[in-house]
């Protein structure tokens, strides 16, 4: 699927028209409008491919017509992926006077106040992985708020789901750790060819705002991934804490219902007991009963089980 925006006055304005549209994006393309890329734009067919690999790490690129870029973002969570969050590939082709965008979703890719204002292609393209960047930050402090919760849920509770959730947590970050570092590499190599990329004084302190941004953003998720790890294996200790004090508190009450039962089961044998012509040794057994359960209370005070 292909989307046209035109640039007019700090904006972009979507379908500006036959011959205006200097920004296409192309959502998953299929093979017909791979071939127009490689055919009509000359772009590197392997490059194309490697836009639209989710594990691809991000990388600069020259052709003699245009710069392409691949870089890292996080895709958009989704339910079914039962705490799993995942990254996907963008490639950026930039021209002289052209900016194609190969991305596999059809998210929102110019939303927000930073895509107000907009002087130029390259402008754009820097704003785009300023975008990518703070997407990476919003996923991090979700990440951080579910696994609070999945924390106090391990707490009260043995069920196994949460903790394979919390496993998915640290798996995400793994990921995302990899593709944030990937993302360093290629603003340290965008910073090394700014004269080639024809980036200007003004978006060069831009490029140093991404690079201090990406570089904190790679910090925190480390911070993250490093305090959900360390803290793993006490949490499946307090999950098998909690199972122990359950199966304790389960065999307090087994002996307790057993010890007055021996004693009524004790007097109703189908042999000559004490007791079997008393007219109150009814009442009398169940004091009995009632002394043992009190007796069993009183050892397992004492002893502090």
């Amino acid at each position: 699927m292909l989307k046209q925006y035109h640039l007019s006055d700090g904006r972009l304005i979507e379908n500006g028209g036959a011959g205006q549209d200097e920004v296409l994006v192309y959502v998953s393309p299929n093979e017909a409008e791979k071939r127009h890329l490689v055919d009509a734009y000359q772009l590197d067919e392997h490059t194309l491919n490697s836009a639209l690999d989710p594990d691809e790490l991000a990388r600069l690129e020259f052709e003699p017509e245009h710069a392409a870029l691949i870089f890292k973002r996080p895709r958009n969570y989704s339910v079914a992926e039962h705490f799993m969050f995942r990254v996907t590939s963008m490639g950026v082709f930039l021209f002289k006077n052209r900016l194609i965008i190969v991305v596999t979703e059809d998210n929102p890719l110019f939303e927000g106040r930073r895509f107000t204002k907009i002087q130029s292609l390259t402008d754009l393209l820097l704003k785009l992985m300023g975008g990518a960047i703070q997407h990476f930050l919003d996923h991090l402090k979700i990440i951080n708020m579910v696994s609070d919760e999945l924390e106090q849920k391990i707490n009260a509770a043995m069920e196994n789901r949460f903790l394979l959730n919390l496993f998915a947590l640290e798996k995400s970050l793994v990921y995302y750790l990899n593709s944030i570092h990937t993302n360093g590499v290629l603003i340290t190599k965008l910073t090394a060819n700014m004269a080639k990329m024809g980036i200007n004084p003004e978006q060069s302190e831009f490029l140093d705002d991404i690079a201090v941004e990406n570089n904190q953003c790679y910090k925190l998720a480390e911070i993250y991934s490093n305090v959900l790890s360390g803290l793993m294996d006490a949490r499946v200790s307090i999950v098998s804490n909690n199972l122990n004090v359950l199966m304790k508190t389960l065999n307090i009450i087994t002996i307790g219902i057993m010890v007055p039962t021996f004693v009524v089961s004790a007097f109703s044998m189908n042999v000559k007991i004490p007791l079997e012509d008393a007219p109150g040794a009814f009442w009398m057994i169940m004091g009995l009963a009632l002394v043992s359960v009190l007796g069993f209370m009183l050892f397992w005070r004492v002893k502090k089980f």
